[in-house]
């Protein structure tokens, strides 16, 4: 038997390092689980087509675009959102970086942008610690929308974590 649209599906998996396990809609997205059922709130439902990259979370070690994958897909899954990795610190030296150098107005990309960042500098340390080049983070961020900081200011925030971490000298 295929479950329908509404029908009901149990899940577990773990978010934010916490174990959790839920009934939900087989057609739910990932994000509108996080944030109706779990309340994390910072990945965005904006385009719901994966094309603006706001509902960017970590899954399994990969940024995925939420709106795109079924909370039912997650089952088993270790996922992380923008609150959990602030509340970890992974994310400390790039938020620092955004503030510093202006690299959010609205805050609305923010919370997507983060995580691909961080996606960004793990795939680079993990391939022979490279610092990525301006261009390879703007082909990077090319799935993440801003309307309203511009771009250059993110790619200087992330190269320059991207720098200091590869020094060493990351906070």
């Amino acid at each position: 038997m295929t479950a329908t649209f509404n029908d009901r599906i149990d899940i577990a998996l773990t978010v934010n390092g916490e174990a959790v396990t839920a009934r939900v809609p087989a057609g739910q997205h990932l994000t509108d689980f996080l944030r109706l059922e779990l309340g994390l709130t910072g990945a965005h439902a904006s385009c719901e087509h994966g094309v603006c990259g706001a509902c960017t979370v970590q899954v399994d070690g990969q940024a995925v675009r939420g709106c795109l994958m079924l909370a039912a897909q997650a089952e088993g899954s270790t996922v992380w959102t923008i609150e959990g990795l602030t509340d970890t610190g992974v994310v400390a030296d790039l938020q620092a970086e955004f503030v510093a150098r202006n690299a959010l107005q609205c805050g609305f990309c923010t919370p997507g942008m983060l995580v691909a960042a961080q996606d960004l500098l793990c795939t680079a340390m993990a391939q022979g610690g490279e610092v990525p080049d301006r261009a390879a983070i703007r082909e990077h961020l090319s799935g993440n929308y801003c309307r309203c900081t511009g771009y250059e200011a993110i790619v200087d925030a992330i190269s320059a974590v991207a720098e200091a971490r590869h020094a060493g000298t990351a906070a």
